[in-house]
């Protein structure tokens, strides 16, 4: 079992000071085992407190953050493939088909993007795409109204992937549990090139000659 802290689109401190106290107060040291993190950080202080709730951090380069962290990443958590980009990439923004077609290119599972700030945890095309929203509540252009703050905990149990996400409503945190399994890939036939052959039909006593049975 591996618990992945799935999180994003943080703008801090250029739209938004910090994180939801009450986030904060879950996501406490010694209990997630990584980090995956869809861009959008802005400071080497939240970097840097992202790194104390676990050390192993993956970071994708978001459209606001002037670090150098890669476009794409992909982790393995066998037989689990993830993959991880800022949300950019997909045209139209947050486009399943756009988005299958990139997870099919990175030959992954699992791909988790932000950009939208809306939490979405979804099967589509035989894949699962997981956008854990923004963590911090920050504004975005994309629509009128504030973005619920939201993050997302993947619980990896070998081929399935129980997702919880945690949104902060009115000022109470709530948490939802979506399930996934990775069906099992199944080899394909193989197709014999040998013409086939005459079998001889065994001979089973009391039988007529040449072995036919009735």
């Amino acid at each position: 079992m591996v618990l992945v802290l799935v999180i994003g689109d943080l703008h801090i401190p250029h739209r938004i000071h910090d994180l939801p106290a009450k986030f904060k107060k879950l996501l406490v040291p010694g209990k997630i085992q990584q980090i995956l993190c869809t861009g959008n950080v802005c400071d080497k202080e939240t970097y840097e407190y992202l790194r104390t709730i676990s050390p192993d951090v993956h970071i994708v380069k978001g459209d606001y953050d002037e670090s150098t962290f890669p476009l794409s990443i992909s982790v393995v958590h066998s037989p689990i493939k993830i993959g991880v980009i800022h949300g950019h990439q997909s045209i139209p923004t947050g486009d399943l088909d756009s988005l299958s077609s990139l997870a099919r290119q990175m030959d992954v599972d699992v791909l988790i993007s932000g950009h939208t700030h809306v939490f979405q945890a979804i099967e589509y095309d035989n894949k699962f795409f997981v956008n854990p929203g923004t963590a911090t509540g920050a504004w975005t252009g994309a629509f009128n109204g504030d973005p619920i703050p939201s993050f997302a905990l993947m619980d990896i149990q070998g081929s399935v992937v129980v997702t919880y996400v945690y949104q902060l409503i009115e000022g109470e945190v709530r948490v939802e549990k979506i399930e996934w399994r990775k069906e099992a890939e199944t080899a394909p036939v193989p197709r014999s090139t040998v013409p086939p052959q005459n079998i001889p039909s065994p001979t089973i006593p009391g039988s007529p000659p040449g072995g036919a049975v009735w």
